[in-house]
Order: C-alpha cells, then structure tokens, then sequence
C-alpha cells in the first residue's frame, strides 16, 4: 500500500520552550522508523516562506533531548500573516515536496497551522510553551522545566534576602497566565502570590500576609508575581514598601526561565507527543493538536483546540491561599 505520508517538515514557532529539541528529536526519529524522510524547517513560519532548512536524520538529532532552545531556531514573520506571506509557505512546501507539516509552539503556531490547513496542507501541532496556557492540554512542553529554574534561582536568592531581612519581589514569566507564578509560589512557599486571572485585593492579598508573616517572627518576606499583572513586580514592590516600610527589592528573573537542560518530564513530555505527531499524520489525520490530558495523550481538531479556555488550577489556587494565611 502506497504511503500517504512520504516527507514530513518539523519546525518550532514563538518563544522556545525547554524540551522543544527532544521533540525534534522524536519527530526525526518516529519518521525514520515509519519510513518516511523528515525535513527542519529553521526559524518557523519566516523560515517557511524563505525556504530555510535542513534535513534530518538518525544522527543529526542524536544527543539532542538534553540541550535546551531549539536546535531549528525560532522566529516572528509578520509576513505570514498575510496571504501572500502564507502562499509562499506553501509554495516552499510543494518546492521540497513536502506531504504535512509539525509545528511545535503556541497558540500562534497553532493559528498559523490553521492558515495552512485551509490552503490544503497536512499539518498536526504540539504545545510548547513555559507558560503551561494551551487550553486543550493540561500541560505543555517547557513548563516542568521553567518552574524548577525559577525554584532554584528564588531558593538563592532567599539566602541572600534572609540575610538583609528583606522583602523580595519575584517577577516570572506569565503574560496572560499565572500558572508558572501559583504554582513556583506554592513549591518555594511565598508569602504572597499575584495572578492576572484573580483581581488583587492590596490589602487581603498582598499586605496582611505580610503583616502576618512578621507577627509569626519572619524577618524576610517572598512575593511571586506574575509578568502579567498590571504594572508588573516593580509597581509591586512601591506599593509594598509604601505600605510598610520594608525593605523592598524586585528581581525579574526573565528569559533565563526558557533556557536551561530540560527536566525528565518535559523530555519524555516532549517524545510521546513528537511520536504521536508523526503517527497522527502516517494514519491520515490532519488539522490536529497533540495533547495530554491526566495520563492520556489524546488530539483535537485545531479550531476547537483554540476556541477552548484554561483557567488556573482552583484546587492548587485555594492550596497557596490557605498556605499563605489569606482568608
């Protein structure tokens, strides 16, 4: 039987994400094992208009589910966002005789692979994304990996603010979610936690858990914010020195949360849905997103993936409240 599916192209798109490289690696991998030729778009969807890539094989993603970023680099293409900009992309598919297309990446990625879709392509995508925001899954690739390097650099720098007895205002990474934020909070046992989901209550929420927390005898005090939260960590800070007279410094931990070697989960995260990506495409399927949900690694077509919603975790949400002593 004549297969459906003879070569397939892999690219990542938005903002790298720990473990988006064994994803590649998966992908190349399973396509070689299928029999099918595996082709790297680099720097997403301005790489696919441009005809920029590479192809891949057994050895040239060996050793690869270990570094960090993305081997196939990433970046932003206005460009595609027009329909001459998608027609292009699609005249480079059919140049390198490409039969579908894996996109690994976000909800943007996941929209630009919707685009394609309608103009007649074979494409699935995979969630990659610290921010753990893809509504169809409850976990994306990078965010295991995020909350243990923003652990680790809080848990330092509580060494030195212990010593200074003051407070600490951490800012991580969360435009529009706070899920990275609840629940870094949660694991360092921060005093207090800003989400942009729930409205902030300065008084109940923020400044009586201090109040608290130095009645009980603490002389140092961590607040997690998230990025997302109108006027961000620094507008944090001012209101709470304001308000106190603490001591107060604000550190942004920034762009060093995507970098770093990939945890355990997110690399066999990241295998199982480059694997499942490319079994998607060899049965025919197309138009899909790969996620995980509980221990189930399920798909959905990629209009009802992006009309879903994600809200934070409610149980974990009332876990930080009761730890931090909020009523």
């Amino acid at each position: 039987m004549e297969k459906a599916v003879r070569r397939i192209g892999v690219f990542t798109s938005g903002g790298d994400a720990p473990g988006m490289n064994a994803a590649i690696r998966a992908v190349a991998r399973t396509c070689q094992h299928m029999g099918i030729e595996c082709v790297g778009i680099r720097r997403g969807y301005h790489g696919l208009i441009n005809g920029d890539f590479t192809k891949l094989d057994f050895e040239s993603v060996s050793d690869l589910s270990r570094r960090g970023g993305t081997m196939l680099y990433s970046a932003r293409s206005e460009e595609f966002k027009t329909p001459a900009g998608q027609e292009r992309a699609v005249a480079t598919c059919k140049m390198l005789g490409l039969d579908a297309l894996i996109g690994i990446g976000g909800d943007g990625t996941f929209q630009g692979l919707l685009r394609l879709a309608e103009r007649g392509l074979s494409v699935v995508g995979i969630p990659g994304t610290i921010d753990n925001d893809i509504a169809c899954s409850s976990y994306t690739i990078g965010y295991d990996t995020a909350c243990n390097t923003a652990l680790e650099s809080i848990d330092k720098l509580r060494d030195t603010m212990q010593s200074h007895e003051r407070c600490s205002v951490v800012e991580v990474m969360g435009h529009r979610a706070g899920h990275l934020a609840l629940n870094v909070g949660v694991a360092c046992g921060a005093t207090a936690v800003i989400v942009p989901e729930h409205p902030v209550d300065i008084e109940n929420d923020l400044l009586e858990p201090i109040r608290r927390a130095r009645l009980g005898g603490r002389t140092h005090f961590m607040v997690i914010v998230a990025e997302g939260v109108e006027g961000g960590a620094y507008s944090v800070g001012k209101v709470i020195e304001d308000a106190t007279a603490l001591d107060t410094r604000v550190t942004v931990l920034g762009h060093i949360q995507r970098g770093g070697s990939p945890s355990s989960r997110d690399r066999i995260t990241a295998t199982y849905m480059g694997f499942e990506a490319v079994r998607l495409l060899a049965e025919g399927k197309t138009c899909r997103v790969v996620a995980l949900q509980g221990e189930n690694y399920v798909d959905y077509d990629i209009t009802e993936a992006l009309q879903m919603s994600k809200s934070l975790d409610q149980h974990t949400y009332e876990v930080m409240r009761a730890l931090t002593g909020v009523q």
